[in-house]
C-alpha cells in the first residue's frame, strides 16, 4: 500500500510538466571576467580534457580556479608572477576562516579540493613557462582526517530499508531493484545513474561500470537477488516508463528519464526514513557491503577491486569498521575476560592462518605516526 504523502507527491509532479527554458537574452558576465588570469585559466581547463581527464575533474577545477581568482582580483592580482608562496598561504588561511551562510568552516575536505587545482595549475603554468618558478610546489595541504560513516548499517537494518519498497507499484519495483543494486555491488551513485540498459547481464550475474571514478571501467559480480529483482523490473515495469525498450539508461524515472544525482539520493534516503533513520544516503549502502563482506572473510583486495579503489590505503577504513573480527581477537588475547568459550577457540582458528591479523597490521600501520 502506497504510504500517505509519497504517491500525492508524485500524481502532483506529474501534473506540473516542465515549462520550455525562455532563451537568455544577455548573458552575465562572471566574477573578475577581465582579470587576466582568466586566459591561463581558459588554457589550463582545456587542457585538462585535452590529457584524458574526466569532465568533473574540469569541473572542479573551474570552480576551485575561480574561487581564488575573484580572491586574487580582489587584491589587484592579475599576472601569475603576482602570486608567491606566501600570497598562497594567505589564500589558504581564509579558506579556513572562511564561514558559510549557516556560519559553519569550510571541512578540510572542501578546502583540499579548492587548494589541489592550485598546486596543478601553478605546476602547468610552471611547466609551460609561464612562471619561473612554482610557488604552491611546497604548499602544505590540510591533512585529510580517516573519519568512519556516520551510521553503519547491520544486515537486518538493510533487510529493513529494502522491504520498505511498494513493489505493488512499479515505482516501488523499481526502487526495490536499484536499492538491490547499490548493496549487491556497491557501486557509487553516479556510476548506478550511468548504466546503460546492456551494462548489465542477469543470466551471467554481472554489472559493467563503465568510465567510473577515474575514467577506469570495471566488471563486478551481481547478487543473484539482485539479479532477480532487477530481471523483474525490466520484464514488468521499465516498459511503462520508457518507449525505446532496450536502449538508454537501465534505471530511469518516472518520467523515462536519467536520475540526477540529489533526486536518487532522495528516494533512498526516503525508504532508510521509513526504516527509521535520520539520515544517510545511497553511499551508506556502499559502506555496508564492503563492511559485510569483509566481515564474512572476504580478501580486503577483493573489496578494493570492487569498490573500485585505485590505492588499498582507501578500502582499508572498512577494517576499521569491521568489528566482529577485531572483537574476535580482543576475546582471544585480551587477559580480562571472565570465560574462555568455545568463540575463543573459534577465533584462534580464523587468525591462525594470518590473512585476518595481516588485514589489520596493513590498515593500521598508516597510523603508526599518529
Amino acid at each position: 500500500m502506497a504510504r500517505k504523502g509519497e504517491y500525492g507527491i508524485r500524481q502532483k509532479q506529474r501534473t506540473l510538466r516542465r515549462k520550455p527554458r525562455q532563451p537568455v537574452r544577455e548573458q552575465a558576465l562572471a566574477p573578475a571576467a577581465a582579470n587576466p588570469l582568466r586566459g591561463y585559466q581558459n588554457v589550463f581547463l582545456e587542457r585538462t580534457v585535452t590529457v584524458g581527464l574526466s569532465e568533473q575533474t574540469a569541473r572542479i577545477r573551474k570552480r576551485a580556479l575561480d574561487s581564488f581568482i575573484i580572491w586574487c582580483d580582489e587584491r589587484g592580482l592579475q599576472r601569475p608572477q603576482d602570486i608567491t608562496r606566501p600570497i598562497l598561504q594567505r589564500y589558504q588561511s581564509h579558506l579556513y576562516h572562511y564561514r558559510k551562510a549557516n556560519g559553519g568552516p569550510l571541512s578540510l575536505n572542501t578546502q583540499s579540493t579548492l587548494l589541489l587545482p592550485l598546486v596543478a595549475f601553478f605546476k602547468w603554468l610552471t611547466r609551460e613557462n609561464h612562471i619561473l618558478h612554482n610557488p604552491a610546489s611546497d604548499l602544505e595541504l590540510p591533512r585529510q582526517p580517516r573519519q568512519l560513516p556516520k551510521h553503519l548499517l547491520s544486515v537486518a537494518e538493510v533487510e529493513s530499508i529494502l522491504n520498505q519498497a511498494d513493489i505493488e507499484t512499479p515505482s516501488g519495483l523499481r526502487n526495490r531493484a536499484i536499492l538491490e543494486t547499490l548493496y549487491s555491488t556497491g557501486i557509487r551513485r553516479s556510476e548506478l545513474i550511468h548504466l546503460a540498459f546492456y551494462d548489465v547481464d542477469t543470466g551471467r550475474g554481472t554489472l559493467m561500470v563503465r568510465q567510473g571514478k577515474g575514467r577506469r571501467d570495471r566488471l563486478l559480480p551481481l547478487g543473484e537477488r539482485a539479479c532477480a529483482w532487477v530481471t523483474r523490473y525490466v520484464q514488468e515495469v521499465r516498459s511503462q516508463f520508457i518507449v525505446t525498450q532496450e536502449q538508454g539508461p537501465l534505471f530511469v524515472t518516472d518520467y523515462g528519464e536519467t536520475f540526477e544525482k540529489n533526486r536518487l539520493s532522495d528516494m533512498v534516503r526516503q525508504h532508510m526514513r521509513y526504516a527509521g533513520f535520520k539520515s544517510g544516503g545511497c553511499h551508506a549502502f556502499r559502506h555496508a557491503m564492503a563492511t559485510h563482506m569483509l566481515e564474512n572473510g572476504a580478501d580486503i583486495r577483493y573489496i578494493q577491486a570492487i569498490l573500485g579503489h585505485s590505492e588499498l590505503s582507501t578500502t582499508q577504513i572498512y577494517t576499521h569498521v569491521a568489528i566482529g573480527k577485531l572483537k574476535a581477537v580482543h576475546a582471544l588475547t585480551h587477559p580480562a575476560r571472565l570465560t574462555r568459550d568455545g568463540a575463543e577457540q573459534s577465533a584462534k582458528a580464523e587468525f591462525s592462518t594470518g590473512n585476518g591479523v595481516q588485514t589489520l597490521l596493513e590498515a593500521l600501520g598508516e597510523e603508526e605516526e599518529d
